[in-house]
């Protein structure tokens, strides 16, 4: 059965597997709109765009992820018990305690975040610490505790950067060749093509990158889901605390496409079966499949 370090070598290459594979729907980009106004320099921009965005992804992913949630640190002051959960879990797990925030929602789920194991965070939000008993609490940081030896925090969180630039950069695109290549192309069969490519390519590529995300996130909870499991020793407490999670209604005000398949739990709660872009882009297994999995799990 997959443990907290089976995945890691994996998890490692995929992460810079994943980043080329962003890079190349950047300069892919770039090559279209060089053809389209003939110039080579824009493909050069768009490479070395693309080798700023891994770095700063790199470095700063996990800042920004922290600041779009709108995360809090949190000390042991602050809650002891929490604090207890997490070092012992690490202790257990062979990893460095990771940093502890808090988001003020009324929602319970939690998620993690953070370049490598040694700057690892871990965030819960009021709502998960309300409705939780010690070992459904357990049971949620191990699975989050999981991720980060897993390594699976990296690639999520670059992810959500890379995501919401690769849809900024091609939502220019669209609305450029929407308003503006018209006027050219219809001067030339060529340019009109081009611009029907670039279209293709603007619609697409977020498709895609949303695709991909949906893959990772889901292979990557049921994982993340066995190792925690193991860690705790437990798996009945996961299980009840995804009940619980999944039965509460409560919506998340700052839920959002970019950061959802971070969340043990969709933060949508529900609306990806109202919905088809939900339902087509959902990033987290059903609940069920989830629950069954963990109390077919013999220790």
């Amino acid at each position: 059965m997959a443990n907290l370090y089976t995945q890691v070598d994996s998890n490692i290459r995929k992460t810079w597997l994943y980043l080329f594979f962003f890079s190349l729907i950047l300069i892919s980009i770039g090559w279209i709109l060089s053809i389209y106004f003939d110039s080579l320099i824009i493909v050069f921009f768009f490479l070395l765009f693309s080798i700023v965005i891994n770095f700063f992804s790199y470095w700063n992913s996990d800042k920004i992820v922290l600041k779009i949630t709108n995360s809090k640190p949190i000390e042991k002051n602050d809650n002891p018990e929490l604090y207890r959960i997490v070092e012992n879990l690490s202790i257990t797990a062979g990893i460095e305690m990771p940093k502890l925030y808090i988001m003020e929602e009324a929602q319970p789920n939690a998620f993690a975040t953070g370049r490598d194991p040694k700057r690892g965070v871990i965030v819960v939000t009021r709502g998960l610490l309300d409705i939780l008993d010690k070992s459904e609490l357990e049971g949620v940081i191990a699975h989050e505790l999981a991720h980060i030896g897993n390594r699976d925090i990296l690639l999520s969180t670059i992810i959500v950067v890379l995501v919401g630039m690769i849809v900024m950069v091609t939502d220019f695109f669209f609305r450029y060749a929407f308003w503006g290549g018209g006027r050219r192309g219809g001067k030339d069969k060529g340019n009109v093509m081009i611009v029907v490519a670039a279209l293709a390519l603007a619609i697409l590529a977020p498709i895609l990158a949303q695709l991909m995300k949906m893959a990772v996130s889901r292979k990557r909870e049921f994982l993340a889901d066995a190792s925690g499991a193991l860690l705790t020793r437990y798996p009945d407490g996961l299980a009840r605390a995804l009940e619980k999670i999944s039965a509460n209604p409560t919506p998340m005000k700052k839920a959002n496409d970019a950061t959802a398949h971070l969340f043990i739990s969709s933060p949508f709660k529900g609306k990806e079966k109202g919905k088809f872009m939900h339902r087509l882009f959902a990033t987290h297994p059903p609940v069920e499949e989830r629950i069954a999995k963990l109390k077919g799990i013999k220790l």
